[in-house]
């Protein structure tokens, strides 16, 4: 039997997690995530559901089924207000508890299984000792992002935080503070407040970490006795953390641990020449004995609110610091890709259009702002599992990337293509490189998937792959082959 790959996204291409928070129970890695409906006007209009697998199997990932409905918390009977980003803990008790918040609502609600794949049940609401709901109270901190963390000791703690003030007609005409990141330590019951919040990580002035100040996404993580404050910081692509001796004391910026456009690794700051098009991000630090990855998500469809899960690999340095990752197409493989076989397309981790040009998918208009830019897509609705992604409107320069191969001997690509369009598609080992490894003859007409194919020649050893159509007319690129 043919040995299984993983490639990015690790969920199936019909699948849109995002906010994804990794967490190990017993024998098995959950993620728990919001979820996001393909074709949507905003984010995460579907109910959550969880995927899991075995701690000694990262390529291989189980459907759980859905966890907890919108419609399950007494305050949202009708359904109508979202659940964002979630976070799950194990309790003293044994029980796993799954916080929430209601959109921008300033509310945050809490569910109890058994089961760390539920389905959860409605236990309810963050609240003050007396039973005042945290976020009614004037001048409360607002509730947002929890990230749900039990120390050693059993003490509990809970990260909250936004950067950018919400309405007031929102939130139900409270007043409510957005200084930054906020802790608040909890009791045994995981939902009643011992502990006043406090702001653990400000968003300006003393004590915010210039350049990466936070936004959202809060999580932590213990590893070796220290603790790891993860987050989503003001230039909303990327995932930062921030080391501290204590949950609630003081933390040191640590460095950004993975970009989803690549950015502030090699020096590349402009958004408008991303490794690929950018947007809020959320996740966390998984630590698997020895090996530590970062969970995180991309934006398709020309829009903020289809977002899929990819994971890379971290390397740790001797320091307990971490180095950047860099995204991949093979992010949970524990290795490059073969050489040889069928890949599709929209595992490319690298996209843009003719002169690198990329963008922000949260700028206004995008589909119009982007009409001439490639993309990833499917061609049914949501939740078809019969979906087929692929990456949509491959004009004259557009091009894409795909990381890391073991090329031993390569002898032809091939492509599969449909639309309108004359020219090439060549294929090269660099970006930058003008001696290309193929040159496939493209002539397509029409709405049919069509192979395309060519010779091919390439140095032995671990490689990218990048396809650039250059010609009159626009494509949508299904799969490529490789044969040795």
């Amino acid at each position: 039997m043919e040995e299984k790959q993983a490639f990015n996204p690790f969920l199936p291409e019909y699948e849109y997690i995002p906010d994804g928070e990794p967490h190990v129970f017993g024998d098995r890695v959950y993620v728990y995530g919001s979820h996001d409906k393909f074709g949507a006007p905003m984010f995460c209009v579907n109910d959550y559901v969880c995927w899991s697998a075995s701690v000694d199997d990262l390529k291989s990932w189980s459907f759980e089924g859905v966890i907890y409905r919108k419609r399950q918390d007494p305050k949202n009977r009708l359904g109508l207000r979202l659940l964002f980003a979630p976070d799950v803990a194990r309790g003293k008790d044994g029980r796993y508890y799954l916080y929430y918040a209601f959109d921008f609502m300033g509310m945050m609600g809490v569910a109890v299984s058994d089961r760390p794949c539920g389905p959860f049940q409605f236990y309810g609401h963050v609240c003050y000792p007396e039973g005042e709901i945290w976020g009614r109270k004037k001048e409360d901190a607002f509730p947002f992002d929890p990230g749900i963390f039990v120390d050693d000791d059993g003490k509990v703690y809970l990260y909250s935080g936004f950067y950018t003030p919400v309405p007031s007609i929102v939130t139900g005409f409270r007043k409510l503070k957005f200084e930054g990141g906020y802790m608040v330590e909890l009791q045994e019951d995981m939902k009643t407040i011992k502990k006043a919040p406090i702001v653990l990580f400000p968003k300006k002035g003393s004590g915010a970490f210039q350049n990466h100040e936070f936004f959202e996404a809060s999580s932590m993580r213990k590893i070796n006795g220290k603790y790891y404050f993860i987050y989503s910081s003001r230039h909303n692509h990327e995932i930062c953390y921030a080391v501290g001796e204590k949950p609630d004391g003081k933390f040191e910026f640590g460095g950004t641990l993975v970009s989803n456009g690549d950015l502030f690794l090699n020096g590349n700051t402009n958004e408008n020449h991303a490794s690929n098009y950018i947007g809020n991000i959320h996740g966390s630090i998984l630590q698997l004995k020895e090996r530590y990855y970062v969970f995180y998500h991309r934006h398709t469809n020309r829009s903020s609110y289809a977002r899929q899960a990819c994971a890379e690999e971290l390397v740790m340095r001797a320091d307990g610091s971490f180095e950047q990752a860099e995204m991949t197409s093979c992010g949970l493989n524990g290795g490059p890709l073969k050489g040889n076989g069928r890949y599709e397309a929209r595992i490319a981790c690298n996209l843009w259009a003719n002169g690198g040009e990329t963008g922000r998918y949260d700028c206004r208009n995008p589909k119009k702002r982007f009409k001439k830019h490639p993309y990833f897509t499917q061609d049914r609705k949501d939740g078809d599992e019969r979906a087929r992604q692929y990456i949509a409107n491959m004009q004259n320069g557009a091009m894409a990337g795909f990381k890391y191969f073991e090329i031993k001997k390569l002898s032809r690509i091939s492509v599969c293509v449909r639309g309108n369009a004359k020219g090439k598609i060549y294929v090269s080992v660099l970006v930058d490189e003008k001696n290309k490894i193929a040159e496939i003859p493209i002539e397509s007409k029409g709405g049919k998937w069509k192979w395309w194919t060519a010779n091919a020649v390439s140095d032995m050893g671990i490689k990218a792959l990048y396809f650039q159509f250059e010609g009159d007319g626009n494509l949508d690129f299904l799969e490529f082959e490789l044969e040795e």
